[in-house]
C-alpha cells in the first residue's frame, strides 16, 4: 500500500470521490476529527473470480477410510441422534 493522508471528516465529506480515486490507486487516507484518526479508506480487496476451484488441495488432504464408518451409539446420543 502506498503512503498514508490525513483528511478533516468535512474534507473527506466533500471530496469523497477524490479519495476514493486515491484509495483505489493504493494510497491509505485516515480521516480525523480535529486532530483524532476515526476511520482509515482503505481498498477492498478484489472478489476472487471463478469461486471455488475442484481438486485444488489434492494431495494435500487426505481422508481415512474409517471416516465414513458409523458414529458409535454414544456418540450419536450426544449429538440426539
Amino acid at each position: 500500500m502506498k503512503r498514508s493522508a490525513t483528511v478533516t471528516v468535512h474534507e473527506a465529506k466533500t471530496h469523497l470521490s477524490r479519495l476514493l480515486e486515491r484509495v483505489e490507486n493504493g494510497e491509505e487516507v485516515v480521516i480525523a476529527r480535529g486532530r483524532n484518526p476515526v476511520a482509515r479508506l482503505v481498498p477492498v480487496g478484489r472478489p476472487i473470480r471463478g469461486g471455488r476451484l475442484f481438486g485444488a488441495l489434492k494431495g494435500q488432504v487426505s481422508v481415512s477410510p474409517e471416516f465414513f464408518d458409523p458414529l458409535p451409539e454414544a456418540e450419536l446420543k450426544r449429538w440426539g441422534v
